[in-house]
């Protein structure tokens, strides 16, 4: 063993940390170092593949965890009092007895959190011994070793459904093109298969790759968390560099699909892995009610401070009126006695540790699992149950769940969000001539047609489609169109058989051709000159070609292995919990059928059938001739990367341009005609949300010119034309593109979905001057996106319009009753989208964000001039509105539409004010053309100005910004993967989820906190003040009239249970009549229910009680000769029956767990009273056994709750009767029976829906009172109450009752 001393480990160190700090790595192979010691290791200062996600260490679990837990102040609060009860001058209890609930608190949690490590460790250890193949010298072979031993610089061999174990660059593919196909849904959710290419030129031992003749330096960026990005470089022997991106990174956590086998170089190995990187824990939000509480403590801390004063002071005074010294003052050893102000500035440290119980400890740990109660609660709704996913709803933030009964601003994404993100091919205009595609449009009606249970069908297949398409057959086979019709009567359950394929379902998958323009297509396809040139051939090319879309074949049809442990988050208390109640409940039982006939649906893709002949070959032209249809079929299986192009994919197909394969050199289309063209693929532009679009620059097989393809966004396409709308054009193509201009704004208007395909033939010159400036920037490490970007904007010049299609996307189901219900629960929705306005006002108007009696503000403008004009008229005539005296109580429906430059514009730092101010009067916001950045933008400045609480909700990658700024994020598992999800604080399938979410669970969760906190708060404050009162009749020397244990057992277990049952269970009104009554939940709004007065009124209510509860006994006992102990028995018992009753006032549903809770805990206090005082060593030795045979004890207890609870219960009757509360009136429906009550609901709502008049001037039908057989209710007596609508308090000012 070599022997180090500490200098050269200290200089081995920092050469380390600079070497992992470096911009730049170069990284060389670990072969010919293979079997040295670890300093003559190259790669030696990067970190292996082993990981660490475990906190403590068994040695020092101890100091390591109570360090952690005395960062909270309320911890070291309580140590030290309990530090402080040790010094013989102040303290106030036994010392050992002060330090049992501090104790109990940190073992609990340290018990909790050695659990959550123990877990962890478990999974690191299952994680680094998973087997992988690493290239061994000295075996000349891969040879199985474990993911620990990884490290920087070694070969891998990742084989077909194996998951990738560090980050490697891809050097080499069993692929004939050097291709690997990857799963990423470990790290993103998305179950589409994403393509990997070996980097170019480094494998020169074909076929097999042979690691030893790999002398290159591989130059890479150091570690970060971009999952979409990688700069990198590999520096040959002859000193050529050849760029890689992350087209040529697997990263750590996905799985190889569709390849046998695949050779990669680590470039980053362990905790510096992309997948690691993004790994930061569990989420911590602070809600809402955690900062007001954090308030109210302090408040708690000021109280105790000056009772303890009032105390010193008392002490004081007490001392100075002694005519001498009693014999109960006992001086010390040296016989001297503190003097009165030396012995009343000790009192005020005892009073401290006397009253410390006024500060909550159990308050935290009881909020803990009151959250945990209600998450339970909240992902065992059935109603938030997905059957088609078989998904539920998922907590991720445990300590927000309060703030869902408080939002007041929704910011929604559009696609995916409010909509299925299931695109549908409806129209498309080619050379200025619209085909509307009625016949599709009639097979999409059918579908929209409920289904009876009788036409469900599983695991149905579609049928083949033809390889080409003729007006022959079209005409002679009507039935064709309706065998299309009639495969369409499907449960929604169909989509589970195609659930590992995205964007597959056959609702995207089949499109019946519009028969002009297949007309049209066929002349085209039947004038063999006209091929090289027809617009039309080149319209579907573009849809067939321009897309990123993965062509798979059946055979290599993805294989499910183990699911990768990826998530290296602490199992948080919560997942244990439920994990046990779901074993152990029905829960599970609910959905076994269902479940049990899911997983009988097929998991094969989504196949199409085309054939391919053995003997067919390509000719020196490039086309691909078949001799002979009676071969076998080969299947091929599409895997797309966003619905759209799965969508123009299928449009193509149907109209003979059917997609067979994707290489990186070539991609292969069968045109109607059955020949295959197989085009070369010179470069992909990829999309971006700078330039939005993408291109594909192939060389054409027929003519062998340099073909760009380009697809992309209206605005963004026609731009590139010349001019605006092509100025420069002339004739014919001018028309054209005027003519598209105008499809295109008609198919916005219908809410569809557009996109423009154009083609640019490159010449050979410019190509070839280009192709030089693109290799320069993909080898570029130093700004290497923006230098391709440029290069991509270079060739997208002078583009000649194809075409434009329109695609549908569906609203989800109930959105339009969904931000209905929002918009009267006084919660103000805003949607941020990308699309174009024209699409996103007409999905506003169909979802409701829109009314037809709404003034809509349009602000697109140019210039900051115009915004700030816009801005200031605007302004000002809603003031003059909202000031004229015959608009009281009014307010204008006023809705705004404002594009992504003009919002730019707004957002400016001196227009900022302006457009909240605006916006803040707006019932609903529609914000287009609007950037990722801009969405997140939007949400800060809104909850920081408005000082509002935010919720924000999206389904895709480009949502995740506006979810992490929100107050709330909320992510739906949708089409577009699990980016949102991953980043969200809850997720949901479907946004008509968010109505109980918010308008049931939220106002539950709110409300029983609440209420549970303000209770803790009276509750310590009572049973503390009974000790205060004594303090006037003992001198203020910090004395009890209870026994130490009880006083600490009152606390820890006799009134410890109630209020986290209340916390979990209460139930103030119904689900059914919170989801009818939507506007009770503005009660949780803005101050809501806890506020600054409902504080102190409790706080008030506390002393009353702590007066009633000691001077009643202390008047009963006066004149007897009852010891301090047996005084304190009965004061003890009244003050929990006390504290019961009155937590039985406030509890709304009683149920058996109430019942078995508050009786419970009065027979917990009894008998474990009655032990403890049958012990001999106990101060109150026999006290609660004399007591109990006392009359007078019955009748001190009976009468002193009575007298202390009167003045609570009064008030709460005489509110309820004069002027009762929204929450109150709606309790009144709960008590009628459920037909009644819906009546009554669907009456009010009808009632309130009428004209544009004042809420003062409206009358609400009554809340009937239930009898014994109530009747159902008739319109006449709905109208005929006075109760009007004010007294209901329900609505806020709007101009119509139901917003």
């Amino acid at each position: 063993m070599v022997w180090w001393s500490p200098l050269s480990l200290m200089r081995d160190a920092l050469r380390g940390q600079r070497a992992r700090d470096k911009d730049l790595r170069h990284l060389v192979s670990n072969l010919p170092y293979e079997g040295l010691e670890k300093r003559q290791q190259p790669n030696r200062y990067f970190p292996r593949n082993a990981i660490k996600t475990t906190k403590y260490t068994l040695l020092f679990f101890v100091p390591m965890n109570l360090f952690e837990q005395f960062h909270r102040l309320a911890n070291i609060y309580f140590m030290g009092l309990a530090i402080l009860n040790f010094v013989p001058v102040v303290n106030a209890f036994q010392p050992e007895v002060a330090l049992i609930p501090i104790c109990v608190i940190l073992s609990l949690t340290a018990l909790k959190d050695a659990w959550e490590d123990f877990r962890r460790y478990q999974s690191d250890r299952k994680l680094n011994n998973m087997p992988c193949f690493i290239y061994s010298r000295k075996d000349k072979q891969f040879t199985e070793r474990r993911w620990k031993d990884v490290q920087v610089g070694d070969f891998l061999k990742v084989l077909c459904n194996e998951i990738v174990p560090a980050d490697l660059l891809l050097l080499h593919t069993s692929d004939t093109n050097d291709v690997c196909h990857i799963e990423t849904a470990n790290l993103d959710g998305e179950t589409n298969l994403k393509e990997r290419r070996a980097v170019a030129g480094l494998c020169v031992t074909e076929p097999d790759f042979e690691p030893e003749s790999f002398n290159s330096i591989v130059v890479c960026e150091k570690p970060n968390n971009n999952l979409n990005h990688f700069k990198c470089y590999v520096e040959k022997a002859n000193k050529d560099k050849v760029g890689a991106g992350i087209e040529s990174l697997l990263l750590r956590g996905c799985t190889v699909r569709n390849t046998d086998h695949a050779v990669g170089f680590v470039v980053y190995a362990g905790h510096e892995t992309k997948s690691m990187l993004n790994n930061n824990g569990p989420r911590y939000k602070r809600s809402k009610l955690e900062r007001k509480l954090n308030v109210d403590v302090i408040f708690c801390v000021i109280l105790l401070l000056a009772m303890c004063l009032v105390g010193a002071v008392g002490h004081y005074f007490w001392r100075q009126t002694l005519p001498g010294v009693p014999p109960y003052l006992v001086p010390d050893s040296n016989g001297h006695l503190d003097g009165p102000g030396l012995s009343s500035f000790y009192m005020f440290f005892s009073m401290i540790i006397l009253l410390q119980v006024l500060i909550p400890i159990s308050l935290y740990v009881s909020i803990e699992l009151v959250k945990i109660g209600q998450i339970f609660f909240i992902t065992n709704d059935i109603d938030l149950y997905d059957e088609e996913t078989d998904g539920r709803i998922q907590c991720k933030a445990l300590n927000i769940t309060e703030d869902l009964g408080q939002i007041e601003y929704i910011f929604s994404d559009k696609t995916g969000t409010l909509t299925e993100n299931k695109m549908v091919f409806r129209r498309c205009s080619i050379m200025g001539t619209e085909y509307p595609h009625k016949e599709n449009a009639i097979r999409l009606a059918v579908i929209d047609e409920p289904d009876s249970e009788e036409e469900v069908i599983f695991n149905q297949q579609p049928q083949p489609s033809q390889p080409g398409w003729s007006l022959d057959a079209e005409d002679s086979n009507p039935e064709g169109t309706q065998h299309h019709h009639g495969s369409r009567h499907k449960s929604k359950f169909a989509g589970n058989a195609q659930s590992n394929v995205a964007f597959s379902s056959p609702l995207e998958t089949e499109v019946i051709p519009d028969r002009k323009l297949l007309q049209q297509v066929g002349i085209a396809e039947r004038s063999s000159s006209s091929r090289k040139m027809d617009p039309y051939l080149d319209f579907f090319l573009a849809l067939a070609i321009c897309n990123t879309v993965v062509v798979s074949m059946a055979t290599a049809r993805r294989q499910r292995t183990q699911e990768y442990p990826c998530s290296f988050q602490p199992t948080n208390p919560l997942d244990n919990f439920s994990n046990f109640l779901k074993r152990a409940g029905s829960f599970r039982n609910i959905f076994a059928s269902k479940a049990k006939r899911d997983r009988t649906f097929s998991d094969t893709s989504f196949k199409e059938d085309d054939r391919f002949s053995p003997s067919s070959k390509v000719d020196d032209s490039g086309v691909f001739t078949s001799h002979g249809q009676s071969e076998e079929p080969s299947t091929v299986c599409y895997q797309a990367e966003s619905p759209d192009e799965a969508a123009l994919v299928y449009a193509a197909k149907a109209y003979g341009f059917t997609l067979l394969s994707r290489t990186p050199d070539s991609v292969t289309v069968r045109l109607p005609s059955g020949q295959n063209l197989v085009f070369e693929v010179l470069d992909t532009l990829s999309f971006d949300s700078n330039r939005k679009r993408m291109s594909v620059l192939v060389r054409h097989p027929i003519t062998k010119e340099f073909v760009l393809y380009s697809k992309g966004a209206d605005y963004a396409i026609m731009e590139l034309l010349g001019a605006p709308y092509a100025e420069n054009l002339s004739g014919c193509q001018k028309n054209i593109v005027a003519d598209t201009q105008y499809h295109l704004d008609c198919y916005g208007k219908e809410g569809l979905r557009t996109l423009c395909f154009t083609k640019k033939v490159v010449s050979s010159k410019h190509y070839e001057d280009w192709c030089l400036s693109r290799q320069r920037a993909m080898a570029a490490i130093d700004g290497r996106e923006q230098l391709i970007t440029d290069t991509a904007v270079q060739l997208e010049t002078n583009l000649t319009l194809l075409g434009a299609t329109g695609i549908e996307d569906r609203l989800q189901e109930s959105v339009p009753d969904t931000i209905l219900a929002l918009r009267e629960a006084g919660i103000k929705v805003w949607v941020l989208t990308g699309d174009k306005p024209e699409t996103a006002v007409n999905i506003g108007y169909a979802c409701r964000l829109l009314e037809d009696e709404d003034l809509v503000i349009n602000m697109s403008c140019k210039n900051k001039l115009t915004c700030t004009s816009i801005l200031d008229c605007t302004l000002e005539e809603v003031k003059r509105y909202e000031n004229d005296p015959r608009n009281v109580d009014t307010t204008p429906d006023i809705s705004l539409v404002i594009d992504g430059g003009t919002l730019a514009i707004a957002l400016s730092p001196d227009l900022q004010g302006r457009f909240v101010e605006l916006a803040k009067r707006c019932r609903s916001v529609l914000c287009c053309r609007v950037t990722p950045l801009q969405k997140s933008a939007v949400v800060k400045i809104i909850r920081e100005k408005l000082r509002v609480m935010t919720l924000a909700v999206g389904d895709g990658a480009n949502d995740v910004n506006m979810i992490q700024a929100a107050d709330i994020g909320i992510g739906i598992s949708g089409q577009e993967g699990m980016q949102a999800v991953m980043a969200s604080d809850f997720a949901i399938s479907h946004f008509k989820h968010l109505k109980k979410l918010l308008l049931v669970h939220g106002h539950w969760c709110y409300t029983r906190l609440a209420n549970m906190i303000i209770y803790f708060f009276y509750k310590n404050l009572a049973n503390v003040s009974l000790l205060f009162w004594y303090q006037f009749y003992c001198g203020f020397t910090a004395a009890t009239m209870l026994d130490y244990w009880l006083l600490i057992f009152f606390n820890l277990f006799f009134t410890s249970a109630p209020p986290i049952m209340f916390g979990i269970m209460d139930k103030d009104v119904s689900a059914e009549v919170l989801l009818g009554v939507p506007e009770l939940y503005r009660t949780g709004q803005g101050a809501g229910e806890y506020r600054l007065s409902t504080f102190w009124i409790s706080m008030l209510d506390a002393f009353y009680q702590s007066l009633i509860c000691f001077f009643i006994p202390y008047l009963a006992y006066q004149d007897s000769d009852i010891d301090v102990f047996t005084f304190g028995t009965p004061l003890n018992t009244v003050s929990l029956f006390t504290i019961l009753l009155h937590l039985s006032i406030e509890i709304k549903a009683w149920t058996v767990v109430h019942w078995i809770i508050m009786l419970g805990s009065v027979a917990v206090y009894l008998i474990v009273t009655l032990l403890y005082t049958s012990c001999v060593t106990c101060n109150s030795y026999w006290t609660l056994q004399a007591q109990i045979i006392d009359p007078i004890f019955y009748l001190v207890c009976i009468l002193t709750t009575v007298v202390a609870l009167l003045p609570r219960y009064v008030f709460h009757v005489m509110r309820n009767s004069i002027a009762p509360t929204p929450i109150v009136q709606a309790r009144h429906l709960d008590q009628l029976d459920p037909s009644t009550r819906e009546e009554w609901i669907k009456e009010w709502r009808g009632f309130r829906g009428g004209g544009r008049v004042k809420r003062s001037e409206l009358s609400t039908p009554p809340l009937p009172v239930p009898d014994v057989a109530p009747q159902t209710p008739t319109t006449s007596d709905f109208l005929g109450d006075e109760i009007t609508l004010t007294s209901l308090q329900i609505m806020t000012k709007t101009t119509h009752i139901i917003q």
